[in-house]
């Protein structure tokens, strides 16, 4: 009884945390993971051990900043930081997210019509974008923040499908703990793009202002202690540690699998899901597929409710997801906005691919920026009190700066460099 009363009180403090970590690995991460095991095996296994304790120490700083301030990251730059900076964000922002929306839409619109050929793809993304605008605006914020998180056990079908394919487990150990870098343009570009996908500014802004949902809703705001604080890192610490699980095994399906079958270019999810077919049985294949549109209706509502966010705290207009359509119609209708903008790249002659290569670049140019500021918050204790950043979260917060910085300095000069 004791047991079930633990499990029961962890599942209680599971929240942002677990849902930013989850909506993480969405269908264009799960493209870039599976790209990464098809091109290179098991070299980048390593990269989900090393990305684990960055995500985590950059989230837990967002976190923390939104229960102290009780606003969001948006806010927080609004009123302590220039301008410029502000709307240098939401300039950024703004086209990335949406175009993040729009591939991951394809990509659940593609599996849809995997797993039923006779309905054209194009058919499953309206359905499915017509599907989230539904729940987005009618469902009350508990709902919504209840079904998100139990749309993340959909993750766990990842967990599955390598154990349905013959492993090498000796082999699996020695690429997850001892890194392998290949220094061409491939392995550094791929590198790039997992750090890209992994440490996203989307995030940041969703999981600050999540944090002041939740404490709204549980009419905390005034009491931000270190229990409270203690509680939060434990759901992000789990939620990035699930994120790096789910990615892990993406990894390890794709890297033995396509890998040792010769399939080494994968660009999109249903080819990833096709490609698992022949080669790991129809159950690996269905499994794969169906976690793709799982972890999208997870994502989409993340991504859009996070640009939501940015942009109405930038305005001053009403925002949250505990408020009606009639008391936010703003909030709600930015969201709708992005999801729309999101499906119609489809339309437009944007490929996925494409979106996906934009994003990360757009992203790139602000997480560094980003990240410097959420330093600069957290350690100011005009702004932080008491609860500024500990030394161990500034040595992670600084190495996250640094490989970012890097990470986004390569993946521009790739980009220009071009073949």
């Amino acid at each position: 009884m004791k047991k079930k009363n633990t499990l029961q009180r962890f599942w209680k403090i599971l929240g942002p945390g677990l849902i930013t970590g989850a909506s993480d690995d969405d269908p264009s991460g799960i493209a870039t993971y599976s790209q990464a095991g098809a091109a290179f095996g098991l070299s980048t296994l390593w990269t989900s051990i090393i990305a684990f304790p960055l995500m985590a120490a950059i989230q837990q700083m967002c976190a923390k900043i939104g229960l102290v301030t009780s606003q969001g990251l948006t806010g927080a730059l609004k009123k302590h930081y220039p301008r410029p900076i502000l709307y240098l964000m939401l300039l950024f922002s703004f086209p990335a997210i949406v175009m993040n929306i729009g591939a991951d839409i394809a990509g659940m619109g593609a599996v849809g019509n995997l797993l039923f050929p006779k309905i054209e793809a194009t058919y499953f993304s309206v359905v499915f974008t017509i599907i989230l605008l539904f729940l987005i605006i009618y469902l009350p914020y508990q709902k919504i923040a209840a079904t998100l998180k139990y749309l993340c056990i959909v993750l766990l079908v990842y967990l599955i499908v390598p154990f349905l394919y013959h492993q090498d487990w000796l082999d699996i150990a020695k690429n997850t703990f001892i890194p392998t870098i290949h220094f061409n343009k491939e392995f550094i570009s791929v590198l790039v793009g997992i750090l890209g996908t992994t440490i996203s500014p989307y995030l940041f802004f969703w999981q600050a202002s999540m944090e002041v949902e939740e404490m709204s809703h549980k009419k905390k705001h005034l009491i931000v202690n270190k229990k409270i604080i203690h509680d939060m890192k434990q759901d992000v610490d789990f939620g990035m540690s699930f994120s790096g699980v789910v990615m892990f095994f993406i990894i390890l399906t794709t890297g033995t699998v396509l890998y040792k079958a010769g399939i080494h270019q994968i660009d999109t999810v249903e080819q990833a899901a096709v490609a698992l077919k022949p080669l790991a049985g129809d159950f690996a294949y269905l499994l794969f597929a169906v976690g793709v549109i799982g972890t999208g209706l997870l994502a989409i509502p993340v991504l859009s409710g996070s640009l939501s966010y940015i942009i109405t705290e930038t305005f001053g207009w009403e925002q949250g997801l505990d408020k009606k359509f009639h008391e936010a119609k703003a909030f709600y209708i930015v969201m709708a906005i992005s999801l729309i903008l999101g499906l119609s790249l489809n339309y437009i002659g944007i490929s996925p691919v494409k979106a996906l290569i934009y994003t990360a670049i757009l992203y790139g140019l602000t997480a560094p920026v980003l990240i410097a500021i959420i330093l600069h918050i957290s350690n100011n204790k005009k702004v932080m009190g008491e609860f500024t950043n500990s030394r161990k979260s500034n040595i992670l917060g600084f190495a996250t700066l640094v490989i970012m910085t890097t990470a986004s300095v390569v993946l521009i000069y790739l980009q220009l460099a071009g073949d």
